[in-house]
């Protein structure tokens, strides 16, 4: 059996990004430099399905796809995905770095079919370790050998302990598979949404501008005290860098969770240009005398829930007044976020991996987590160790670049070790020598 250098299991867009940067790194098959393999459960590429709305573009530019950031010169860029398709003239003209969402999938989807080192319809069942290399199991029969293994399985829908009761129920869905319940929720009389950030500022507009058509009232609910805009300062965006993701790692772990709380809405938040559209449209539909016929709270925590015969009942508190007060409705959207999974083929190889305090993932500064060290991987599940880098596109091509030096002992692609104006924590020409602290202690 060949023991392969690596396997990615699950194919989202970092472990995609992985494979587009390791291909070039593969040499010939008799002697691969880096020999590489993924194994994805579904049929093909889908990124967030129940979200590509027509009109919805990515947070992010252009620059930010799978391979730009590490290697601008790459077969596998979102510019080269433009111009074999034929579209590279019109996006230029369009004058827009923010990809619609859409585009960015179908792109991914492009990039998927083209590398044969992935391979679909793999369900991973089990995972263990031999005594030299890691067995992967799958439920098709397959079974491969591996030096190494990362982990790029995602995030799943997270549903809020007060909301349990309703979760899965007749018009009730979670963003994450909006469209496919549309039509479904769009038959109610009110249709509620609960949640603060993008995809709940989307579904909003997307049901908002459709309301004049249909007689549902709308009520969009968040526990936020406002609906706060993304920042997207330079100086806050310099948070995204090598630097402070070194930085956040080596604060105390309490601090890190504590900062994990305070910084949700920079890259949590609502795009400021949609904010204003909401508005604009609640404007033009006033003017025109077509409603709406909607409410909108912040401070508005959900504390239970129950189902009714025809939808939901929610308990709810205004936590700024203190009121506690109920709201019925037919169709329920729960967009509540993501959590990361932590999947049950990992059982096998549960001494193997390195946790915290709090039984999370140990992220080491390369993105490994097990005992040993450079062997497990993990994409997109070290928010608690290296901050809002986890999950931010743009640094996925950095984080794989960070993997492939740490598998190969080189960089590949060259690491940015400092790229901001700012500086994180106490810079070195301004620390005071320890015996002047100790002078003025004794004052």
């Amino acid at each position: 059996m060949i023991t392969h250098d690596f396997i990615g299991i699950g194919l989202g867009p970092f472990n995609l990004g992985l494979a587009a940067l390791a291909d070039p790194l593969r040499g010939s098959d008799v002697s691969p430099e880096l020999d590489g393999v993924f194994l994805e459960a579904r049929d093909g590429f889908d990124w967030h399905p129940g979200m590509l709305l027509d009109d919805a573009t990515l947070q992010v530019p252009f620059l930010a796809d799978l391979v730009t950031m590490a290697d601008p010169t790459s077969r596998w860029s979102f510019l080269n995905y433009l111009k074999q398709s034929g579209h590279l003239y019109p996006f230029y003209i369009r004058e827009s770095f923010y990809p619609l969402r859409r585009e960015y999938d179908d792109y991914c989807r492009w990039v998927a079919e083209r590398l044969d080192s992935i391979h679909f319809g793999q369900r991973v069942t089990s995972v263990e370790h031999d005594g030299a290399a890691y067995v992967v199991r799958c439920d098709s029969g397959e079974t491969r050998r591996t030096r190494r293994l990362v982990l790029g399985i995602g995030t799943s829908p997270r549903v809020p302990d007060a909301l349990d009761a309703v979760a899965g129920r007749a018009h009730t869905t979670h963003s994450a598979d909006y469209l496919a319940h549309k039509a479904a929720l769009q038959q109610q009389e009110r249709i509620t949404i609960v949640g603060s950030g993008q995809s709940a500022a989307e579904i909003y507009h997307d049901l908002l501008s459709e309301a004049p058509d249909h007689s549902y009232e709308l009520v969009w609910l968040t526990r936020s005290p406002r609906f706060f805009p993304m920042e997207y300062t330079k100086l806050t965006l310099e948070m995204t860098s090598p630097e402070y993701g070194a930085y956040h790692r080596a604060l105390p772990m309490e601090t890190r969770d504590r900062l994990a709380r305070d910084q949700r809405h920079l890259f949590k938040g609502i795009s400021g240009d949609l904010v204003d559209a909401i508005f604009d449209l609640h404007y033009q539909q006033r003017v025109t005398g077509d409603g709406p016929r909607t409410t909108l709270l912040t401070h508005t925590e959900v504390r239970a829930s129950r189902p009714t015969r025809d939808g939901a009942e929610l308990d709810l508190l205004h936590t700024e007044t203190g009121e506690s007060f109920g709201l019925t409705t037919g169709g329920l959207v729960l967009a509540t976020g993501y959590a990361p999974t932590e999947p049950s083929f990992l059982d096998g190889i549960a001494d193997r991996i390195r946790r915290d305090a709090r039984g999370r993932y140990d992220v080491a500064a390369d993105y490994s987590v097990d005992v040993v060290g450079g062997e497990v991987f993990v994409q997109n599940a070290e928010e608690h160790t290296h901050s809002l880098l986890a999950p931010d596109l743009g640094m996925g091509p950095y984080r794989n670049s960070v993997i492939i030096a740490a598998m190969l002992g080189r960089e590949a692609y060259p690491l940015e070790k400092r790229i901001a104006v700012q500086t994180f924590g106490v810079p070195d020409h301004l620390r005071r020598p320890m015996a002047l602290e100790a002078e003025e202690a004794t004052r």
